[in-house]
Order: C-alpha cells, then sequence, then structure tokens
C-alpha cells in the first residue's frame, strides 16, 4: 500500500480525516484565539470503534488542519464518549483565575461496579494552553441519571438572556435540559421528544441553535439537531432530525405537529453533525459539520490504515420556503480559494449517450450543477469511470 501521507488509496482530498486509525462523531468543536478546533471520537488502536479517546487537530481557514497529540484518554471513570467545547469567557468554572479559557464537557462510560450495567456519567476538562493539553476536573462526574443506560453527548451554550450555562443532552429516545452558573452544578430544566419527530433509532448527539430567519436579526428562532442511530429494519442507517421552534431559557417547544419529521441531510453519510461553539458569522449563520459515515457499514468501508471522513464545513440558515421555515445549508465560503482550473457548461441538452465530463481527468472535482429532469426518467454524471462502468 503506498503509505505517503494523505495519498493512500480512498484518501479524501478536501474532507478531514485522521492520520490513522478509526474515527467517528466530531467533538469539541470551538473557535477560540484564531484556531477552529476539531476533536473526534477516535481508537487509537486500530480502524475498527474500539475504546474511545478525543483526538484533535486544529485549523484556521477549515481547509487546512494540523494534527495534534490526543486530548483526552480513557480514565478510572471510563471511556471518553461524545461531548462539546465552551470558550468559559467570564471564567464562571474558576478553572482560569479570572482570564477566560477552554472547557470540554463530555460523556464518561463505563459500567456500574455493583450491577454491571453500562453508565454514562458526564465530566468537565480544561486547558491553560490554547487546547495543547487538558487536565480532566478532581470533581468528575458533574452530572448523572442513574435510571438512565442511555445519557451521554453534551452540547452545552451561554444563555445570555439569564446569564447561564444550558446543556441539551441525549437521553434514550429524547433529550433533556439542564442549567448551570458555573458548568460544575447541573440542576434539571425540562425534556423534550417523547412522541415527536422520528423515533427510529436511540437519540444522540444533540445541538440546539439560535438562527434568523431569512436573515432577519430581528425574527429568530431556535433549531434543535437530533441524530437518530441506526435501526436494523430502516434501510436509510443512522441520519439526522432536526425541529425549529422556541426555547425560553429552561424548555423547547417545536412548531411543527409530532407527526412531523425534518431530515437535515437525504443522504447516508452525514452524521452526528454538530456546529462549532464561539465561531460567530456574520451573517448570523452558525458553523457546522458531521461525521462522514453511517453506521450501517462504518466498520467496513475497505480503507487500510485510517478510516472515516468528517463532512465539509457548512453554514447552516433558516429560510422561509412554500412548506414553512427550513434549515439550508451552504459549504462555507472559505473552501472556494481551493479551486483550481474551471471548465463551465450551460443550457446542454443531454441525449442517451451524451458524456459532458467524458474529457474531464483529475483526481479531485468540485461539481455545481443545475439539472432540468424534463421528459427523462432519470439522469446522472459519471466521474473516473473505469473499463468496467466503475
Amino acid at each position: 500500500m503506498n503509505t505517503t501521507p494523505y495519498q493512500e488509496k480512498y484518501r479524501s482530498q478536501f474532507h478531514f480525516t485522521p492520520p490513522a486509525n478509526w474515527m467517528n462523531d466530531p467533538n469539541g468543536m470551538v473557535y477560540w484565539d484564531g484556531e477552529y478546533h476539531l476533536f473526534y471520537q477516535y481508537h487509537p488502536g486500530g480502524t475498527t470503534w474500539g475504546p474511545m479517546h478525543w483526538g484533535h487537530a486544529v485549523s484556521t481557514d477549515l481547509k487546512h488542519w494540523e494534527h495534534l497529540p490526543i486530548a483526552l484518554r480513557p480514565d478510572r471513570h471510563g471511556q471518553i464518549f461524545t461531548g462539546c467545547a465552551v470558550v468559559d469567557w467570564e471564567d464562571s468554572s474558576g478553572f482560569f483565575g479570572g482570564r477566560p479559557g477552554l472547557v470540554a464537557v463530555f460523556t464518561h462510560a463505563d459500567q456500574h461496579p455493583d450491577t454491571g450495567r453500562p453508565r454514562q456519567r458526564q465530566s468537565l476538562a480544561y486547558s491553560l494552553d490554547k487546547g495543547r493539553s487538558w487536565v480532566t476536573y478532581e470533581g468528575n462526574p458533574v452530572l448523572d441519571h442513574e435510571q438512565l443506560a442511555d445519557f451521554r453527548d453534551p452540547k452545552v451554550f451561554w444563555y445570555a438572556p439569564e446569564r447561564t450555562w444550558i446543556m441539551v443532552i441525549a437521553a434514550g429516545d429524547r433529550v433533556l435540559f439542564y442549567t448551570s452558573s458555573d458548568l460544575k452544578a447541573w440542576a434539571y430544566a425540562s425534556e423534550f421528544g417523547a412522541g415527536a419527530g422520528s423515533h427510529d433509532g436511540v437519540w444522540e448527539c444533540p445541538d440546539l441553535i439560535e438562527l434568523p430567519v431569512d436573515g432577519q436579526a430581528d425574527r429568530t428562532l431556535w433549531v434543535l439537531i437530533v441524530s437518530i442511530g441506526d435501526n436494523p429494519d430502516r434501510p436509510e442507517g443512522s441520519r439526522t432530525q432536526y425541529f425549529v421552534g422556541s426555547f425560553d431559557g429552561r424548555g423547547f417547544t417545536s412548531d411543527a405537529p409530532t407527526d412531523t419529521v425534518l431530515w437535515l441531510d437525504h443522504g447516508r453519510d452525514h452524521y452526528a453533525g454538530v456546529t462549532w461553539s464561539d465561531a460567530n458569522r456574520t451573517d448570523g449563520g452558525r458553523l457546522f459539520s458531521g461525521w462522514m459515515s453511517n453506521w450501517k457499514y462504518a466498520n467496513l468501508t475497505p480503507t487500510g490504515s485510517w478510516r472515516s471522513a468528517m463532512t465539509l464545513p457548512r453554514v447552516l440558515s433558516l429560510k422561509t420556503l412554500p412548506v414553512g421555515v427550513r434549515l439550508v445549508q451552504e459549504p462555507v465560503a472559505e473552501l472556494q480559494k481551493l479551486r483550481g482550473e474551471q471548465e463551465q457548461w450551460e443550457d446542454v441538452t443531454l441525449t442517451p449517450g451524451t458524456h459532458v465530463l467524458s474529457g474531464v481527468k483529475g483526481g479531485t472535482y468540485e461539481i455545481e450543477c443545475e439539472l432540468d429532469l424534463g421528459s427523462a426518467s432519470e439522469l446522472g454524471l459519471k466521474l473516473r469511470q473505469g473499463g468496467h462502468g466503475l
């Protein structure tokens, strides 16, 4: 196998991939002091899912990434499952001597010592050196739930109207909300999800964000994003839904009927996505990325020394459509700087046997196209077509 860095067979050239071994959910995505931090679920011991760590990389432009050492490793409280990171601007945690700093909030996963049942609890770590090293909080775990085996993936944000931290966390077939003044002591606030949306699989990796509607800063709605685990009886596998509604600092209310399901993405390879904390944009949109895989086949993709990739970073916004207010996604504009030589076709009528791209050769492409099906039953594009139509 070709072991030249990033030249291995199937290695993505634009999407983030780990230097080696297994990767899944993005974790702790936060913007701090000129850097985008991307942590991720990581198994350093192989190319299939295993004992979870937090891998780590940083970027200044969302295009080129610097790989850093593993940020968090399993300890006496268990494996390091999915979570988030925030900038504690006012040092509410007391970790930073009055200055701002980075705090990670994540799930510790182990087995209960008495019953052997899976146990998931929430813990903290903090960094005093721009995320290069992490200190686990001596008071871990900071939040648990004795009755729930599935209690994970905390996403935390600062709610300015009440000057409090909000945590949304996945709890089986719903999400729970908690509040805190210092990131250490958490109080239950409410729950959402019983009977709402899709329950094809366990709920995971929630996120709650406020977005302007149609770019109007004075009109905003809240979007709750929830990933859904693989259901063997459903061909789609793991995927992600969202709800649009309101949030009052304690609870979320969806504007849609309970049986309405809004899918964030209709592809098979976009899961566990969340937004970057503190990556404020002038357009009010939120920066988002997910795991570019699916639990139907994640452990089986035919790569060698590494496995999995992240989706390209994209900007989420809300737009009013004939069917109602919907979430819209666009790749970040920063990616356009990667473009090279361009070719363009306009007003092309396709007929059987016509191959518009037959003269285009290369290893990487970006394609923007508008297709009008007309009277055809199907149409498509063929790239890097081999002798056997592959």
